[in-house]
């Protein structure tokens, strides 16, 4: 697609405050794609004000009209696939198989599932002689990232508006033109002018300026646990509700019992996915002593056939930042078995599958996240020694356990300081609340409690 010299507001795309531009680059080849506007402080102001004037009548249409709204927006959504999976593939670098399995289709999925939410939800509900109303908690400033540009913005929006919320985006400047395309299908939908708007921005001017922004009663960011702090700190301070999704380095625990190579390899693939470049990622793999280097030898066998089928990281920054820390593996005692520091190709942001063994709890690749393809693999003595590793960072996002007994799997995971676990390789489920515990967030999306994070509480007594 081609981008918008504009910004999005109030139904119309319109010049920005300022002429300052982000340019668009292609991670695989490093050419310049697309440029976009740079907004400012005074273009988040002109969409919040839009947003606020927007919101009385948007909260007070039938859920059933928002319903319809959202199942037109996933059907806009539906017949511009291919051109959201290519786009995809253009600004962040994600081969196309997967832009179209992934980042084309998760989001739909998730449009979908709250189209449905939105008609079915119980807004009121009575409690002895109460009537307890569920009202949109107000404008939203949602801020996203880049990993997964448009089913970021998805798990933010369509739950917002499904409660009767108005919203400002404020995308990733890495990726904002998938998020343009999502703004033209919010149009196509017939979503009322105000009730979504959307500036291009850097996160220190545009980003900054939303979550600052007396109008806006909800932030809700996806990325870093450093900027994330800062947004929590900014909404504390005035006494707004805030939901994070952070950081993560979730564990993926292989019971003595369990089919050893399934479980390697599908932990690996879900490293090397999306170039590693997923909060969720099950980034250390934790293995019993007596099958050690049998894993080891399955997982650096399985992370070889990933060199010619991920992309490239998002930008030079991030290919460096995970160079880095590889390089730090290998200066901490840690035992490179695939992979490596040095760039596999001459131009573009690429890092090989890289897979680390005899890694210690105490290394920093075993307690920071890289955000890249960097697998480490820890070994275990017993299943208490593996929960003290697995709950042993200040993360707690996602995770995964293998286990001969299912139930065996369950009686581990329950004692998981984390928000997601699978089971025996269980199936994402766009309806399933997804957040972290400890410093991995605040709050949930996804599901009916993604939508109850969009809505506030308020009882009448009779």
């Amino acid at each position: 697609m081609k981008a918008h010299d504009g910004i999005y507001i109030d139904g119309a795309w319109r010049p920005a405050a300022g002429q300052d531009v982000i340019e668009v680059v292609n991670p695989a080849d490093e050419q310049v794609i697309g440029a976009v506007p740079a907004g400012t402080a005074l273009d988040v102001d002109t969409a919040v004000r839009a947003a606020r004037a927007a919101l009385p009548g948007w909260a007070a249409t039938p859920p059933a009209e928002r319903a319809a709204r959202l199942a037109a927006l996933r059907d806009v959504l539906v017949a511009r696939k291919d051109e959201i999976a290519e786009t995809v593939t253009a600004e962040l670098g994600s081969p196309l198989p997967f832009s179209q399995a992934v980042h084309a289709a998760v989001p739909i999925a998730v449009a979908g599932s709250y189209a449905e939410l939105a008609a079915s939800y119980v807004f009121e509900e009575k409690v002895g002689n109460s009537t307890v109303h569920q009202e949109p908690v107000g404008v939203v400033g949602a801020i996203t990232p880049w990993n997964y540009p448009l089913h970021q913005v998805v798990a933010k929006v369509a739950p917002a508006l499904a409660a009767g919320c108005t919203v400002v985006l404020k995308p990733a400047e890495d990726t904002p033109l998938v998020a343009q395309l999502f703004a033209e299908a919010v149009h196509e939908a017939g979503v009322p002018a105000g009730v979504f708007n959307l500036v291009t921005g850097l996160g220190p001017v545009a980003g900054q300026a939303l979550a600052e922004h007396p109008g806006v009663d909800l932030v809700s960011f996806t990325g870093s646990t450093a900027v994330g702090r800062q947004i929590g700190a900014i909404a504390g301070a005035a006494i707004k509700k805030v939901a994070l999704e952070l950081g993560g380095k979730s564990a993926n625990v292989i019971l003595p019992g369990a089919d050893l190579a399934r479980a390697v390899n599908v932990g690996v693939a879900n490293v090397m996915s999306n170039s590693g470049q997923t909060c969720s990622a099950w980034t250390r793999m934790l293995v019993h002593r007596d099958r050690y280097d049998e894993a080891v030898a399955l997982a650096a066998a399985a992370a070889d056939k990933y060199a010619d089928r991920i992309g490239p990281l998002v930008n030079a920054r991030q290919q460096q930042r995970v160079r880095g820390y590889i390089e730090q593996g290998v200066a901490e005692g840690a035992r490179l078995v695939a992979g490596g520091p040095e760039a596999p190709r001459e131009r573009g942001y690429w890092v090989s599958p890289t897979v680390f063994a005899d890694v210690t709890p105490d290394m920093t690749i075993a307690q920071e996240e890289i955000f890249g393809p960097v697998l480490s693999i820890l070994r275990y003595e017993d299943e208490e020694d593996a929960l003290r590793i697995a709950n042993g960072t200040v993360y707690g996002l996602a995770g995964a356990v293998w286990a001969a007994e299912e139930a065996e799997a369950v009686a581990f995971a329950r004692r998981m300081e984390t928000g997601q676990v699978d089971i025996n390789g269980g199936r994402f489920n766009p309806l399933a609340p997804f957040g972290g515990y400890k410093q991995s967030g605040v709050g949930r999306e996804l599901g009916a409690h993604g939508l109850a994070e969009y809505l506030q509480t308020k009882s009448l007594q009779f």
